[in-house]
């Protein structure tokens, strides 16, 4: 028996497959934030340590957006393997979308006033991100 089909035979058990399902996102979720947080000007932690809203606002959104993208592809994909290749195409769509409100908003930079607890900024990259993960995730039903 190969490892693909002992996988698939562990996934055929709903329990096995909440928790594998649940396991691999969250590890998606720690990746995919460690990449946001190499992208972004400041550091994530640290400002929402120092309570800076407009940080944890813009990274709640980025946590949410990722979750659900991750969500649309677990519910229309047959294996554990093509939910993660749809999820990181997802997180792909969700990281040109960060890097286009940047360069669309040429007036001020995004993660400057991010940085400067700037909260109308930090709401609208709160709603942009969980926004386009509802597109995003129509995208990876479609697919």
């Amino acid at each position: 028996m190969d490892s693909t089909s002992s996988v698939d035979s562990l996934m055929a058990h709903p329990l096995l497959a909440m928790l594998a399902y649940f396991s691999v996102g969250i590890l998606m979720l720690i990746v995919c934030l460690a990449c946001f947080e190499w992208v972004t000007k400041y550091n994530c932690w640290n400002e929402i340590a120092k309570g800076n809203v407009s940080v944890a606002m813009a990274t709640g959104g980025k946590i949410f957006g990722i979750c659900n993208v991750f969500r649309f592809s677990i519910q229309s994909n047959d294996t554990i393997y093509e939910s993660l290749l749809w999820a990181g195409v997802g997180f792909v769509l969700l990281l040109a979308a960060y890097f286009l409100f940047e360069f669309f908003t040429p007036v001020f930079r995004i993660d400057d006033e991010i940085a400067r607890d700037n909260r109308a900024v930090g709401l609208i990259s709160l709603f942009l991100s969980v926004s386009l993960s509802y597109i995003i995730g129509a995208v990876v039903t479609y697919g």
